[in-house]
């Protein structure tokens, strides 16, 4: 059952958006509390949609095994996706929009079909993707100076902002595992990796993401956009940046951080 303390911790970080960010939430949540991080992300979730927000899709955080041992975990995390984070491929996100931005490429997935199996596989992700897209997520913390716990990313939904999605391809003939990435900011490259990075697999990302929605019934469904988790480091975002990200096999995808009205 949901406690007092949980709804405050949700109402602090929504009024966050509005404002400055807020200090940790150790007077309400242990560092490592899983189960009352995901009840203060799910009170925002109810929030969020009675406000018509529309979820499309789920984010997958700390699937780099170095992020994970620097916050105490040993398993990712994951955030809804609401229609209103899509930005355009080639778009521009506001700075007035963002707290204190950073952004990561990943791999995303679009589903074709709902997995509502427990015991999900990466082959299982494989034959119900129907698409797969080369995606900048761009992050943000609610909590003052990113200073966060595993408990605080979670309750904070993941930590999301945005994501961009390039132009999608099917799965057939893609090397998800071994494709190279490359990200550009104002042309110099800010961050590399490979598809390996992300939990050795991004299939296996999104096929751990499905059993575990699907262990508490709420599975992935049709048409649902999965961000699979980061293949390299993140970086931080400055007022002007021009982001580009090509990753191989999936071709490119870019945004623009600016200071408009």
């Amino acid at each position: 059952m949901m406690s007092v303390a949980h709804e405050e911790l949700a109402r602090r970080l929504r009024g966050a958006y509005r404002g400055d960010a807020v200090p940790p939430l150790r007077d309400g949540l242990e560092p490592g509390d899983a189960a009352g991080a995901y009840a203060v992300q799910a009170i925002n979730t109810r929030y969020w949609q009675a406000q018509g927000r529309r979820i499309v899709g789920r984010k997958i955080g700390l699937t780099a095994k170095s992020v994970q041992a620097q916050l105490g975990v040993d398993q990712p995390d994951f955030g809804v996706l609401f229609d209103d984070m899509e930005i355009a491929n080639g778009g521009v996100l506001c700075c007035g929009h963002v707290l204190q931005p950073k952004c990561e490429v990943e791999i995303a997935l679009r589903l074709a079909r709902d997995l509502t199996d427990a015991d999900t596989t990466a082959e299982m992700i494989a034959a119900a993707t129907e698409r797969a897209f080369a995606a900048i997520e761009i992050v943000d913390s609610r909590i003052t100076d990113w200073k966060i716990s595993f408990a605080d990313t979670v309750a904070d939904n993941g930590s999301s902002a945005f994501y961009v999605l390039g132009d999608g391809k099917p799965l057939d003939g893609l090397d998800l595992y071994s494709c190279g990435m490359v990200m550009e900011v104002n042309q110099d490259v800010a961050s590399i990796g490979a598809g390996a990075a992300c939990l050795g697999h991004p299939l296996k990302a999104a096929a751990w993401l499905a059993r575990t929605l699907a262990a508490v019934g709420e599975p992935l469904r049709a048409g649902d956009v999965v961000l699979t988790g980061a293949l390299g480091p993140m970086v931080a975002l400055n007022p002007g940046d021009e982001v580009n990200a090509i990753i191989g096999g999936l071709g490119s995808v870019r945004f623009s951080y600016q200071d408009v009205g």
